[in-house]
């Protein structure tokens, strides 16, 4: 019987320097992570690699105070390892972080007196207002997942932590509670960390989401670098079953969970909220129906479903659907993109038929 222990085994002994691992809610994704780390310590016992995972955001909890009529709500940061290394971090490098999700709020850190206790909670205001001006306020929980995020991609900046302990980063699941566009944002800063720590460490992503583990793939497999991280990369689905787990590698393929795909691009269709990430899936859908139809280019779905420009079609799509687009450029499509999606979407479903269940 294969354990959750047993897999981390495997992922600490692979040779891949780049592992992607989609796996279904509850399977056990933190419980991985944990044991990876357990399975990767020092004989003294420390760490040798960085973690994120549900324990990074439980260091952050809400304090309301109630008993003020929240006149001081703030974000506290519960004690840990890692507050030692506080006064070496400000609010503008976590900003930086921040930028690409276009962050409603600002924020003051709260320091403990002693040095050594770091950060004691965070201060959360509108944009363009000053501490002291208005009452602090309390972010959504999508955009408490960011900030926390973003925090950390900002002290694996700092000296002490993450040069230290320099064998592998294991992110698990930094997406819970965003929506579709910050999703991507997300995928697009787990790239970037591919790209800095590829030659020094091994970097293992799991998710549960099946958008940005898609988008992840096709740029490691199929991206501009390609040639460079698709040989040490490997992706792989964490699945469960009457208390035993199982990793099957999904290495060569396009990753088809099409039907979830088209439950996504459906829902934002009647949603009337087609945004330009949307792109970055639509050409995964098509690109799952061309490998499955044995033609390694989206063009030929294209002229299938009948486009007799297919090839510029394709074009346009993959530049819609580059990083940079949805990453650095405004989220929303001009009324020329939206009927282009909007015409591929209908005529694929037209030659194909897709049965699915709407969510």
């Amino acid at each position: 019987m294969t354990t959750i222990e047993d897999i981390a085994l495997e992922l600490r002994d692979d040779d891949a320097t780049v592992h992607l691992l989609y796996a279904f809610n509850s399977v056990g994704k933190t419980r991985l992570s944990i044991a990876h780390k357990n399975a990767t310590k020092n004989e003294d016992g420390t760490h040798t690699g960085i973690y994120y995972n549900a324990y990074s955001e439980d260091l952050f909890v809400w304090n309301n105070d109630i008993e003020n009529a929240e006149a001081n709500i703030r974000l506290t940061v519960l004690p840990s390892n890692l507050n030692r290394l506080h006064a070496e971090i400000n609010e503008s490098e976590v900003r930086a972080k921040l930028k690409p999700y276009r962050p409603s709020y600002d924020y003051r850190f709260d320091m403990h007196q002693d040095p050594q206790m770091g950060i004691e909670s965070i201060s959360f205001f509108p944009a363009d207002t000053q501490p002291g001006d208005v009452p602090p306020i309390k972010i959504s929980r999508g955009e408490e997942r960011i900030f926390v995020w973003c925090f950390f991609l900002a002290m694996t900046e700092v000296e002490g932590w993450a040069d230290t302990q320099t064998r592998h980063i294991f992110v698990d699941d930094p997406v819970s509670s965003l929506d579709d566009h910050n999703i991507f944002v997300t995928a697009s800063t787990l790239y970037d960390m591919i790209e800095k720590h590829f030659d020094q460490r091994k970097i293992i992503i799991a998710t549960h989401h099946v958008g940005m583990f898609s988008i992840l793939f096709d740029w490691l497999m199929k991206g501009e670098k390609s040639n460079k991280y698709k040989p040490k990369s490997n992706a792989s689905i964490l699945s469960g079953k009457n208390g035993e787990v199982s990793l099957k590698t999904h290495r060569e393929g396009v990753f088809l969970y099409h039907l979830q795909v088209l439950q996504v691009l459906e829902r934002a269709r009647r949603e009337d909220d087609v945004r330009t990430h949307h792109f970055a899936l639509l050409r995964q859908l098509l690109e799952s129906i061309s490998s499955f139809l044995g033609v390694g280019r989206i063009g030929y779905t294209l002229e299938r479903i009948g486009f007799e420009d297919a090839d510029e079609i394709a074009r346009i799509v993959n530049v819609l659907a580059h990083k940079n687009v949805y990453y650095f450029e405004t989220d929303r499509l001009v009324p020329d993109n939206l009927d282009l999606f909007e015409k591929i979407y209908e005529k694929l479903n037209t030659q194909y038929a897709f049965v699915f269940r709407s969510s």
